[in-house]
């Protein structure tokens, strides 16, 4: 499975979410020489234990296990457990454990879900819509997270990105 399979039970759900990260700078590229390297799928969404639950549901329908942490997501997945894990911003890995790895999470350093989501591009990747965040946004919270690896990506790649912000819409 790849992010379009689970997108497509995500939407049919009616989940609300983002695409963020490096992975959603990808789908900003222009071509294979400026798709940037990673090794999961960053979902952000909404702190809407509702929601949560649903994106959760989705990702079982679609063949994923459920972490929190190095732990099975508990049992049973259902709204209190959604509420307590929307209370701590706890991130939620789904991963078919052959590499394809998707994280949910809450928290996008410096922003809030409604201006990202209202300002989201869908990219079609096979036919499916994907929502993705603007490549200022993701740039944007990956300076502000100030961790070694954003920064390291933003230095390494900084005129590619650049280039593709100038060319971004709106």
């Amino acid at each position: 499975m790849g992010l379009e399979g689970l997108a497509a039970a995500l939407n049919r759900d009616g989940v609300r979410y983002v695409v963020i990260g490096v992975a959603g700078a990808n789908y900003w590229a222009r071509s294979g020489h400026t798709v940037f390297t990673t090794q999961d799928f960053d979902l952000f969404l909404p702190p809407e234990p509702e929601n949560a639950l649903k994106a959760w549901q989705a990702a079982e329908t679609s063949g994923l296990d459920l972490y929190c942490g190095d732990e099975l997501l508990d049992r049973p997945r259902d709204l209190l457990l959604a509420k307590r894990v929307v209370h701590r911003r706890a991130l939620v890995r789904a991963t078919d454990g052959r590499g394809f790895d998707v994280d949910f999470t809450l928290v996008m350093a410096g922003f809030d879900f409604e201006p990202v989501f209202a300002g989201r591009r869908p990219f079609l990747v096979e036919g499916i819509p994907v929502p993705v965040a603007r490549l200022r946004d993701i740039v944007a919270s990956k300076a502000a997270a100030g961790r070694d690896k954003d920064r390291l990506f933003l230095a390494a790649h900084a005129d590619a990105l650049r280039s593709l912000i100038d060319e971004e819409p709106g």
